[in-house]
């Protein structure tokens, strides 16, 4: 199925008839820290439905089925339904921007543009990529819903998910998020993020540091409407970040277990420990059992006590070493997701420009 791993897709007859499609990876793809980041979304979920706001709103983060049986080895679940952001904008044959605007820029000459350019040259390089390629993202909704109400109850749903993945994702310091690892599912128009190699602000530690505090490129925006990140988007924002502040006991508690376990990899591409539990490997109450064992390695340690640091500093509302409140901390972070500077300096891969 594609990828430098080349994972397989099953078919599975369950015990009901029906058919179950799974993901099967090996080689270099260890997928407990992703089960244990599906399992930390599952109570994000819970504090998210036990706040009347938020459940009224129906917010949540989608999660999936994450089964590693080894550190080389293990099962996602395939979900159905969904198309991947970037095959449904760039694909060079029937992606959005070739189809609604075939005189503008290709993403991949842009691209190759911008991995030439110079660091001096880069910001009025990103500037004039911006000026010849235009979003396109409003469209996906004309297609799958044509309903008005239909139509408008999606595009509402689309922000909500937008909003918490968002929030849920700079908390815990999510990056990698390029086009390729973000599903949006056809039904519901959810977001649903893949691929959790990247967390705890690892990004920053990439040979291009990730500066943006997660995806909000100008497609994404475009999708929400004509009031684009006002209105619904920042409230939601606000909304999810109220509820992750309210609770960041338990939230700290969690993630203090998780950071301080050597099985997260805490440089990108460098070593990793792994250490086998008798416990049920992507059991989040196995952690909590383990935690008074825990011995990591002094290095380990202190990267670990810095990244839950940080996810305090976050839940009590401090950016760039000033206390901000709900809707100052919320206001900051749209902006600096939407900062042409920042975008710009992004890898090319990752695709700031759409």
């Amino acid at each position: 199925f594609g990828g430098i791993n080349q994972p397989k897709l099953l078919e599975c007859h369950g015990s009901d008839g029906r058919i179950y499609r799974q993901l099967a990876k090996s080689g270099n793809d260890d997928l407990r820290q992703d089960a244990v980041i599906q399992q930390l979304f599952g109570l994000v979920n819970t504090l998210l439905k036990q706040c009347p706001s938020t459940n009224e709103r129906s917010m949540r983060i989608r999660t999936y089925k994450v089964i590693p049986f080894s550190p080389e080895a293990g099962l996602l679940q395939w979900v159905d339904n969904t198309t991947l952001l970037s095959t449904y904008l760039v694909s060079s044959t029937r992606g959005a921007h070739e189809r609604y605007r075939p005189s503008d820029m290709k993403s991949k000459d842009i691209r190759e543009l911008m991995m030439n350019a110079k660091p001096s040259e880069i910001h009025q390089r990103y500037k004039e990529v911006c000026e010849g390629f235009k979003p396109v993202m409003h469209n996906f909704f004309l297609e799958q819903y044509p309903q008005p109400v239909q139509w408008f109850e999606r595009r509402v749903a689309y922000t909500r998910s937008c909003a918490v993945n968002s929030i849920v994702g700079y908390v815990i310091g999510l990056g990698d998020r390029h086009s390729s690892n973000i599903l949006i599912d056809k039904a519901t128009a959810e977001f649903v993020h893949i691929d959790f190699g990247v967390t705890f602000e690892q990004g920053l530690t990439l040979k291009t540091p990730e500066r943006v505090p997660f995806r909000l490129t100008r497609d994404i925006v475009d999708g929400m409407g004509a009031c684009g990140v006002e209105g619904v988007m920042r409230r939601c924002c606000e909304e999810t970040m109220k509820v992750l502040r309210s609770n960041r006991d338990a939230l700290t508690t969690i993630i203090a277990v998780l950071v301080h376990d050597p099985i997260l990899k805490w440089a990108v591409g460098g070593k990793r420990q792994d250490r086998i539990s008798h416990t049920h490997p992507n059991s989040i109450h196995a952690y909590l059992d383990q935690a008074q064992g825990v011995q990591p390695t002094e290095e380990g340690n202190l990267d670990a006590e810095r990244a839950l640091m940080r996810v305090k500093q976050k839940l009590d509302g401090y950016e760039d070493g000033e206390l901000r409140s709900i809707q100052g901390q919320v206001q900051q972070l749209l902006h600096d997701a939407q900062d042409p500077y920042r975008l710009a300096s992004m890898y090319p891969g990752w695709a700031a420009w759409v």
